[in-house]
């Protein structure tokens, strides 16, 4: 399967984009992996004729959305993330309503229509940069709740409005999981994704985005680690550090939407050209705003 997706890319000109959170052998055969933020960086500036986004199917909206003309294929188009729908119909008008001077920052886990309906995306790596950086002091952060709590303490100067979605890989992750995580390693440094619940965020040593975790593992002395995130980041991490262990609290995080992402599925698509992730114009219009602005306060 490995020759044949490669021949095919060939031919086709396509580029295959994946999340850390794909299975490994999905990963090793990208030509891009990455994070949500990094992903639609390169997603924005890429030449292929096609873009096969191993992810899930916000990831291969905002592709689309950056890059219109291209066609943009899902290994699997019921691959979703169910956080990106967690925001309750008619919330952010109703927000709008009550509070002068607001901003409604989106985090990019979110389907096109609520980016459409925000004046900024975010992601897990530039949230607290993006809020510190927009003038309004009112701020309705959407749909997660555990990373609008994460930017609220870090930006205290801001009226953050926090909403209840949540990621439910993440959520999952008890503070009483990692602490037998650290009793059977008490050395081990607690890495942790700003999903996660506040108590798991109080036991941590680090806490930052997917590929922020890559990099701080990567960057100190420390050999052992408990990784609280998708269990799918491991390949990289290992990849990166040979000679160090990283341990998940039990059960594993596993989001089995990602994991849709499998050879098989991605050769299916490059050669039928199927599951193309279509959006209407004005849609684009719209959401490119926010992803926009994103890009622009990034920089």
């Amino acid at each position: 399967m490995k020759t044949e997706i490669l021949k095919l890319k060939k031919e086709k000109n396509a580029v295959i984009l994946a999340h850390y959170y794909t299975p490994s052998a999905v990963q090793e055969l990208a030509d891009y992996v990455g994070d949500s933020f990094y992903l639609a960086k390169i997603a924005k500036s890429i030449e292929a004729d096609i873009i096969v986004f191993c992810g899930v199917r916000f990831m291969g909206e905002s592709a689309k959305i950056l890059n219109f003309n291209k066609k943009v294929l899902v290994p699997d188009l019921t691959a979703d993330c169910p956080m990106a729908h967690m925001v309750a119909e008619g919330k952010i008008a109703e927000m709008r309503r009550k509070y002068n001077d607001l901003a409604v920052v989106c985090y990019i886990n979110s389907t096109a229509e609520l980016k459409c309906q925000s004046d900024v995306c975010v992601t897990s790596s530039n949230a607290v940069k993006t809020v510190k950086a927009l003038k309004n002091k009112n701020i309705f952060f959407i749909p997660d709740k555990n990373l609008g709590s994460f930017v609220a303490k870090q930006v205290p100067e801001k009226n953050i409005i926090i909403n209840d979605g949540f990621c439910p890989i993440h959520a999952k992750i008890t503070a009483g999981q990692v602490l037998t995580e650290k009793d059977k390693h008490p050395d081990a440094l607690v890495l942790t994704h700003p999903e996660c619940e506040k108590e798991v965020l109080e036991l941590s040593d680090f806490i930052g985005s997917t590929a922020e975790l890559i990099d701080y593992a990567k960057g100190v002395d420390a050999k052992e680690f408990i990784i609280c995130t998708e269990e799918g980041v491991s390949c990289r991490l290992t990849d990166d550090n040979p000679d160090k262990k990283f341990f998940f609290p039990e059960p594993c995080p596993c989001c089995v939407d990602m994991k849709l992402n499998s050879l098989k599925a991605v050769l299916d698509v490059l050669k039928n050209e199927t599951n193309e992730i279509k959006i209407d114009e004005e849609t684009r219009r719209r959401a490119m705003l926010s992803l926009d602005k994103m890009l622009e306060l990034a920089r």
